[in-house]
């Protein structure tokens, strides 16, 4: 113990004896302070990232069939992977709830549909076409007759406004055509003898109107979603981090669709809103400046370019009233809507909040600023497992999110579909269009025959029943249109929860009372399918996540990677150094064997000497990483994009320093140091007197 406390205080004494020890020192001090920070970062992204996952749609573990071709991911997969059904979840369902550790199992399937969407005058038209129906029922009150007048005024608008627009547009053409069957159409729409006979025949009017006119405008929307189908009752309780924004949850057992609130804000919101959100997100999210930033510009340059999505949602009141406010804004004589809202939009950094608070408050209570509202019902399509297209239609409650997932398009780029609905789109035969088919076939009177047999059936004289002579009959229509109808499959219909249960699913999350054992959670899952013949395939969150959830992970092996590099390179630096050192102290080491000195007090002198040389830099770099990872801790580091909005499980990650990182850190360093100080050790050992005194001859 005598004999260490004298190693260390020569060590320490010869701690800042020259350059080399100082380089050494720097190559520990930075690879200990990178190894700190960055393992601290990644394993706190680790944990964030871990409650985006698990907490949006994945839950603790995730199962499916074992019969699938493709591993299941839930989140980025580029390609559709290709899982194979479960029959029915009412059977797992009980088997996995054995399991103690289980608190609860969801069912899921995980789809993409198409809704597409009329341009404004196929609105103003409906709206239009609903209010005359409501009069042909007999309703004369003063109200639905001014609410007809402005939908007639409003469409009237619209037709003046594309005329015109065709008008410049022939003008600039080469081939103008005055008797194109569009102008000729539009010219008929806009004249005054056209709306003067429209009380005569308004169903025959707006029937024109929708199949010649609607079509010439081209803000006709089409949209791809993803969507989860799900029993969503039980995914509300189960991700509590879920949360209604918009309209309300679906009713319990009832057909409904919930958007995500990101998807609502990004895809049905009105472009030119949503160029005025980005931009003002990127001025106090991102500092960014409009007259340095490009892609700002670009967004200001859309929304002046584009105000026909505006212009046409406005009837003549309505467009008048703007057109004096924005008179009043932009202090300017201009009459013309188009251009009134082309300088409003022109904005700079001195003005921008101000226009933005403008068109909020003046211009958004006078148009739709959302393609779809809760209450709203969508005709969804998609393409069932076997390749026709299936369409449902679906009423839209309202909208959701994951808290701390706000803007995260990972987290946010799944709706949430009712189960029952999800099944018909995927093209799964439930219960109620198997009754429907049995229903058909014995209203037909349609027989199975046997597929070997099939040409002697439909050609043989074998005298089968299955080829009859036609016959001219009288069609009863509403006998023959009214199917059978026996189980009521409205929108309003209420679905027990056995009936929810009992059908299949493509996979399905588990969430656990104690995550902490989540590998012997999967290993019992595993048994018990095995032992029921369930053939299910049991993954972690972490897996189902596909490629992102493997992100933390590649990224921590970079890291290990870099720091391995720096240390090797840190290793044969200071074996170098070291070695220098060494033979630059040939006098000292000989003069000090000379005395008495044994080989095993020089071999320990030098490692002592590395060792505390590289912990006291080691120390410093620890201290120095700590206190970034603290500081980053307590104001956050920025997420920059949507990507690391999901990684980060919020707008910020807040690091926090793990004992790991710090012991790691000294564990390395001890490591490298002993090793890169082992050779020049035992060189300085062999070091003789005679050595020495030849050094100094």
């Amino acid at each position: 113990m005598i004999q260490f406390g004298i190693l260390a205080q020569i060590a320490f004494r010869n701690l800042f004896s020259n350059f080399l020890n100082v380089v050494i020192g720097g190559i520990v001090f930075v690879g200990t302070l990178l190894f700190v920070v960055g393992s601290s970062m990644l394993n706190s992204m680790d944990s964030a990232m871990s409650k985006s996952i698990i907490g949006s749609v994945s839950g603790h573990i995730q199962v499916y069939s074992s019969k699938s071709k493709d591993e299941l991911a839930l989140f980025g997969h580029f390609n559709e992977p290709d899982i194979s059904e479960i029959p029915d979840f009412s059977i797992i369902k009980p088997a996995l709830m054995e399991i103690e550790n289980i608190k609860s199992v969801i069912p899921m399937g995980v789809n993409g549909a198409q809704v597409s969407y009329g341009n404004t005058l196929d609105v103003v038209l409906e709206k239009l076409r609903k209010a005359e129906n409501k009069k042909r029922r007999g309703g004369h009150s003063i109200e639905l007759k001014d609410q007809i007048e402005s939908y007639k005024n409003h469409v009237r608008q619209i037709v003046s406004i594309i005329q015109k627009d065709f008008a410049n547009l022939s003008v600039l053409s080469e081939a103008r055509s005055e008797d194109s069957e569009s102008v000729i159409a539009l010219r008929k729409a806009n004249s005054a003898d056209f709306w003067k006979s429209f009380d005569n025949d308004p169903l025959g009017h707006l029937e024109f109107l929708e199949n010649k006119i609607a079509f010439l405008i081209p803000d006709s929307d089409f949209y791809s979603i993803g969507y989860v189908g799900t029993d969503l009752d039980s995914f509300k309780k189960d991700f509590d981090r879920m949360e209604i924004v918009d309209g309300q949850m679906v009713p319990q057992g009832q057909r409904g669709l919930l958007l995500s609130k990101f998807v609502y804000e990004h895809q049905f919101k009105m472009k030119s809103a949503q160029r005025m959100d980005d931009i003002k997100e990127a001025i106090e999210n991102r500092h960014s400046k409009i007259a340095k930033d490009t892609d700002l510009k670009f967004l200001i340059k859309q929304n002046k370019m584009q105000t026909r999505e505006i212009i046409f949602q406005l009837d003549p009141i309505s467009t008048n009233k703007l057109i004096k406010l924005l008179q009043t804004l932009l202090k300017s004589q201009e009459t013309e809507l188009a251009s009134l809202l082309s300088g409003f939009f022109d904005v700079n950094d001195e003005n921008f909040l101000e226009r933005y608070r403008f068109f909020y408050s003046d211009i958004a209570p006078l148009v739709d600023l959302y393609r779809i509202r809760p209450g709203d019902m969508l005709t969804i399509k998609a393409f069932t497992k076997t390749g026709y297209i299936q369409s449902v239609n679906i009423k839209v409650y309202g909208t959701f999110q994951f808290k701390g997932l706000e803007k995260s398009g990972l987290a946010g780029g799944l709706s949430l579909m009712d189960l029952v609905s999800f099944r018909d789109l995927y093209g799964y035969l439930t219960p109620e269009k198997l009754l429907e088919t049995k229903q058909l076939k014995k209203a037909t009177g349609a027989k199975i025959i046997d597929r070997d047999k099939a040409e002697e059936e439909l050609f043989g004289d074998s005298g089968s029943s299955i080829v009859s002579t036609t016959k001219q009959v009288n069609i009863d229509e509403k006998k023959e249109l009214g199917v059978i109808q026996t189980i009521d499959t409205s929108i309003n219909r209420i679905y027990s929860q056995s009936e929810i249960d009992k059908g299949v699913v493509l996979n399905a999350a588990i969430i656990l009372k104690d995550p902490s054992k989540i590998k012997e959670t999967m290993a019992k899952i595993n048994e018990v399918s095995s032992k029921n013949h369930l053939d299910l395939k049991v993954v972690n969150w972490q897996k189902a996540a596909g490629f992102i959830g493997q992100f933390v992970g590649v990224a921590k092996v970079i890291l290990y990677l870099v720091v391995f590099i720096i240390f090797i390179v840190a290793l044969v630096i200071i074996n170098n150094a070291v070695m220098m050192a060494t033979l630059q102290r040939t006098k000292e080491i000989g003069t000090m064997r000379a005395l008495g000195a044994q080989r095993s007090f020089v071999l320990s002198m030098i490692l002592i000497e590395t060792v505390i040389l590289g912990l006291t830099f080691g120390l410093f770099g620890t201290i120095a990483g700590s206190f970034i990872v603290k500081l980053l801790g307590h104001y956050g580091f920025p997420a920059m994009n949507d990507f690391l909005y999901f990684f980060f499980s919020g707008p910020r990650l807040f690091p926090t320093l793990g004992a790991g990182s710090v012991f790691g850190a000294m564990a390395i360093i001890i490591i490298v140091t002993v090793i890169s100080a082992l050779y020049p050790a035992l060189v300085a050992a062999r070091v003789s007197p005679l050595t020495a005194m030849q050094a100094e001859e």
